[in-house]
């Protein structure tokens, strides 16, 4: 199980939260990511009006069938797998695909997203520009949605126990933002931080922007870093670079 990634939560207390926390009601419908033995799927089942459940192991998978009458299995990678049409997110997490499954998550709408991760993941995940977590991850997430840790979940609620604590984020997607293309947003995000010891003039060109394009952006923001650069700031430029 640990080699997949897969704790399964076993602490009813914590599942009960989780649930809580998602304010579910017969009008949702539900995406579970890693639905492995089906404790969350259960308490989510009971509230929700609908339940896509992924699981990408056969056997767990072969177990959740035909077991909830308002859940949908859906057996596959949730990195690989045509995603339905949901409203909410509510999932623990395989920890291996963490950073993937959030940039996937994203890239497409959602109302309310209740997702555990990895303590040392959620710093990364809520890191301001600035600080030393602050990357691709965090800027990325922090231009489309904000997040906002819930509760720390001891490594004891699951089994079998992970090697550190958890956290329970909240995702709500942001209204004030531009309308961006994500996946310009999401080049841009990556080669600034593969070149984050540059400033940002110098990373630009070395991926591909002219100093004539260069020119349409503000000095002052040319002279600082990757890590100094908020959301808001590589989205604006991203919108206007042409960049490969």
């Amino acid at each position: 199980m640990r080699r997949k990634g897969q704790n399964f939560l076993v602490d009813r207390n914590v599942l009960s939260n989780i649930a809580d926390y998602a304010k579910l009601n017969t009008a949702d419908s539900v995406l579970e990511i890693g639905a492995g033995s089906g404790n969350l799927t259960e308490v989510l089942s009971r509230r929700a009006g609908r339940v896509y459940a992924i699981e990408v192991d056969s056997n767990l998978s072969a177990g959740l069938m035909d077991r909830f009458e308002n859940v949908e299995v859906i057996e596959g990678d949730a990195l690989k797998v045509e995603l339905p049409d949901y409203n909410k997110v509510v999932s623990n997490l395989p920890y291996q695909i963490s950073s993937k499954i959030t940039y996937r998550l994203m890239s497409r709408p959602f109302d309310l997203a209740i997702l555990m991760y990895q303590k040392e993941f959620v710093k990364r995940l809520i890191a301001e520009p600035g600080a030393k977590d602050y990357g691709r991850l965090s800027m990325v997430t922090g231009y489309y949605a904000k997040a906002e840790i819930l509760e720390y979940v001891s490594r004891t609620a699951f089994r079998p126990n992970p090697r550190i604590g958890s956290a329970i984020v909240r995702l709500f997607p942001r209204k004030d933002r531009q309308n961006v293309n994500y996946d310009r947003f999401a080049r841009l995000a990556t080669g600034l931080f593969s070149y984050r010891r540059k400033k940002l003039g110098s990373a630009l060109e070395a991926m591909g922007i002219s100093r004539e394009e260069l020119a349409c952006l503000d000095r002052s923001i040319l002279d600082r870093r990757a890590e100094d650069i908020s959301s808001d700031e590589a989205a604006s430029m991203s919108r206007e670079l042409n960049f490969k």
